[in-house]
């Protein structure tokens, strides 16, 4: 592979737009091991929330492809590849990207939690503010001023 080809490579791997309208690889070799990427991807994203002990097969999921695609890309630039061994390496590495984009926007479940919490912060104001206009004195402020 030629220089300037190797930079076209690494370059379009590293542009912001990369992954759009990238598919999901249907599987993909993962430290030697193959994984039907596509169905896990779908398969997690099309659940509501995701369970405490998948969480943590996503996560693990996650930094496995994050691995394998910091070894593509230095396959790329090390340039012992040839030019179709380049492209095939960086059409993986858009699909890596666009099944970590998949998996990093999950997170229903911390939403959710930040929802309870915002609602018991705002209930907790509220009512502050309904005491100090009714005149009640709430139990921090018994015996100040006096």
């Amino acid at each position: 592979m030629q220089e300037y080809e190797r930079k076209q490579l690494l370059e379009r791997v590293e542009r912001e737009g990369a992954t759009v309208g990238a598919d999901i690889p249907e599987t993909i070799t993962v430290q030697g091991e193959e994984i039907d990427l596509r169905t896990f991807v779908f398969e997690i994203k099309r659940r509501d929330t995701v369970p405490p002990g998948e969480r943590d097969r996503v996560e693990q999921a996650k930094r496995n492809l994050r691995r394998e695609r910091v070894e593509r890309v230095e396959a790329i630039e090390e340039g012992a590849v040839s030019r179709e061994e380049g492209e095939e390496l960086a059409q993986g590495i858009i699909g890596i990207d666009r099944a970590l984009n998949a998996l990093e926007n999950l997170g229903p479940t911390n939403l959710e939690q930040e929802q309870k919490a915002q609602q018991a912060a705002d209930k907790k104001r509220w009512m502050s503010f309904l005491k100090k206009a009714l005149g009640q004195k709430d139990a921090n402020s018994q015996g100040r001023g006096r």
